[in-house]
C-alpha cells in the first residue's frame, strides 16, 4: 500500500475544529482537498500530519499555533476612522473586506470593532492564535 511522502499529490477529505469542538471547515460534503505534499500550498502541520498515511486512512491530529495559521499579531489590526470608510458601506462586525496597501498590495482583512467614530481592522487570519484538530482521512495518492 503506498504512503503519502514529500513531491506526491494527494487528496484528502478533512473536518478542523477548535479546541473546544467547534468545526470551522469541512470537505465531507464537497469534493476532496487536493494539494502537494511539500510545496506548501496549505498550513505545514496538515502537510506533516498527511506524510506517512496510506491511502483509506483515517487519523485526528492536533496541529499547534506555530504550525497552523501563527500566533494572532497585534500589530495586524488597525483602528480607523469612520470616514475613510467607503461613504456607501454600512460596516458591519464580522464584515470581511479587502484593503489596499500604499505599495498596492490588496490585504484581506475584518471588521472587529465599531464605534461612534472609528472601525477597527484585523488583518490576521481568522484562526490565528489557534490551536487546530484536524479529522483528515486520506482518499487518494497520485505521484
Amino acid at each position: 500500500m503506498a504512503q503519502a511522502k514529500n513531491g506526491d499529490t494527494v487528496m484528502v477529505h478533512y473536518t478542523g475544529k477548535l479546541t473546544d469542538g467547534t468545526v470551522f471547515d469541512s470537505s465531507t460534503e464537497r469534493d476532496p482537498l487536493q494539494f502537494t505534499i511539500g510545496a506548501g500550498e496549505i498550513i505545514p502541520g496538515f502537510e506533516q500530519a498527511v506524510l506517512g498515511m496510506n491511502t483509506g486512512e483515517s487519523k485526528t491530529t492536533k496541529i499547534p499555533v506555530d504550525e497552523a495559521y501563527g500566533s494572532h499579531r497585534p500589530e495586524m489590526v488597525v483602528e480607523v476612522e469612520r470616514d475613510q470608510m467607503p461613504p456607501e458601506m454600512e460596516p458591519e462586525v464580522g464584515q470581511q473586506m479587502q484593503i489596499q496597501q500604499p505599495s498596492g498590495q490588496i490585504i484581506p482583512v475584518m471588521i472587529t470593532n465599531i464605534s461612534d467614530s472609528t472601525v477597527t481592522l484585523d488583518a490576521n487570519h481568522p484562526l490565528a492564535g489557534e490551536d487546530l484538530i484536524f479529522d483528515i482521512q486520506l482518499v487518494d495518492i497520485t505521484a
